[in-house]
């Protein structure tokens, strides 16, 4: 099977964006408050699950220093991390349970290259597979490293309280919830992602918050 469609330039976005907005009149508006969206595309491979590793429950601040200090010491393949000790990994900043996870993910044997033609499931259930990745980071990764179009990660804070302004819903939705609001946006879900993602930052600014 094919990985189907790909987001991998700003016209597959606006594409995404326009039928979005033909669909539901809330994102319509949502759009217009946001004007065009991001590409957000990344690398993929084993340095940003790495680096996703390394940021979890952590500031941003935190976890791009923490990314600095690897990559100083050249800690950003699986045959370096491999050849670190736990002790070595910590004394670079990782924790005991990143540390753990670091080497799992060096030593999963992942074919990433493979990983860009398999079918979106199957690259969840790959990276899922990790210790140390949960289906948030696997989502996201299939979102914004291999440019599936149809991916979203209703898992993720910021989403869920931007459908909550977005629609003027009571409470934000539990994963469960938007994970079924998103099917109404597929073949698009990870275009309509990156408009939650966008119009989410646009209201904190709005708000005031920072």
């Amino acid at each position: 099977m094919s990985p189907g469609r790909l987001i991998n330039t700003q016209a597959d976005v606006a594409e995404g964006a326009d039928w979005l907005a033909r669909q539901d009149q809330h994102l319509k508006r949502a759009l217009a408050a946001t004007g065009p969206l991001p590409l957000r595309r990344r690398p993929d491979g084993f340095a940003e699950l790495l680096r996703a590793i390394v940021g979890q429950q952590v500031s941003v601040a935190s976890a791009r220093a923490l990314w600095s200090r690897l990559e100083q010491a050249g800690a950003t393949t699986p045959q370096a991390v491999l050849s670190l000790s736990a002790e070595e990994l910590r004394a670079l900043g990782l924790s005991r349970q990143k540390a753990r996870y670091a080497h799992a993910l060096a030593d999963a044997g992942i074919d990433f290259h493979a990983l860009r033609e398999v079918p979106d499931a199957e690259v969840i259930g790959t990276l899922t597979a990790v210790t140390g990745i949960g289906v948030w980071t696997a989502e996201v990764y299939a979102m914004f490293s291999l440019g599936r179009a149809d991916v979203f990660a209703p898992g993720d804070l910021a989403l869920q309280e931007a459908a909550r302004m977005i629609y003027d819903m009571p409470e934000r939705p539990k994963e469960r919830a938007l994970r079924e609001m998103a099917q109404a946006w597929s073949p698009w879900r990870s275009v309509a992602a990156r408009l939650l993602f966008t119009y989410y930052r646009v209201a904190k600014q709005r708000d005031g918050i920072t």
